[in-house]
């Protein structure tokens, strides 16, 4: 009876086992969303929320004229003139799942200024940071969306060109990104340098 019980409780334990095994092998830094996404060179996956006009995941109202998301739907980019939107930066790759391949196209089409800045996750750098000052100074006045695909790259640029070039509070800037996510590497690196090669002693936690 044992030597046919074995076999029958083996085989009913290995799945589990198995399954037991993996959770030992993965670190457990690597179950954080945040940490997986420096590891695998991708944003964590978030909700779409609707919010100051904008359906995307993450959106966050700065000022009546700037708003920083997510990648928006489809819908939400159709209709953003009439949301009162005048131009749109974009730090997303453009080949993700979550890309609208013809965005460009759906925001010419309403007279929408359309500028693609894409940073790769991985390396982002001071001319990312530069280009995206020269379109927000030539777009001043004028209401303003800045997405990638989470608010992650686009809420941390953001508070770039806030305390460096619009010369607002780092502290009071700071804030805002906190309210969406604790930059990791290699972002928290790129902030803290771009900061202190500005003269910036503000250090981010």
């Amino acid at each position: 009876m044992r030597n046919v019980l074995l076999p029958a409780l083996s085989a009913a334990l290995a799945p589990r086992l198995a399954a037991l095994l993996l959770l030992v092998a993965v670190p457990a830094s690597f179950l954080n969303p945040l940490a997986r996404a420096a590891a695998t060179g991708a944003p964590p996956s978030a909700p779409l929320v609707t919010a100051a006009g904008v359906t995307a995941p993450n959106v966050l109202a700065i000022s009546p004229l700037l708003v920083t998301a997510g990648q928006p739907t489809r819908e939400s980019l159709q209709r953003l003139k009439a949301e009162g939107f005048d131009a749109v930066i974009s730090f997303a790759p453009g080949n993700t799942p979550d890309a609208i391949p013809d965005q460009a196209e759906i925001l010419e089409g309403q007279g929408i200024e359309f500028v693609h800045i894409p940073i790769p996750w991985a390396t982002p750098a001071t001319r990312h940071l530069t280009e995206t000052a020269e379109a927000m100074r030539r777009l001043q006045g004028k209401k303003v969306l800045v997405h990638c695909q989470m608010n992650m790259r686009a809420s941390a640029v953001t508070f770039l060109y806030r305390s460096i070039y619009a010369k607002e509070d780092p502290a009071a800037a700071w804030l805002d990104v906190k309210k969406l996510w604790t930059p990791s590497e290699p972002w928290a690196t790129f902030i803290r340098t771009e900061l202190a090669e500005n003269g910036f002693a503000f250090q981010p936690e």
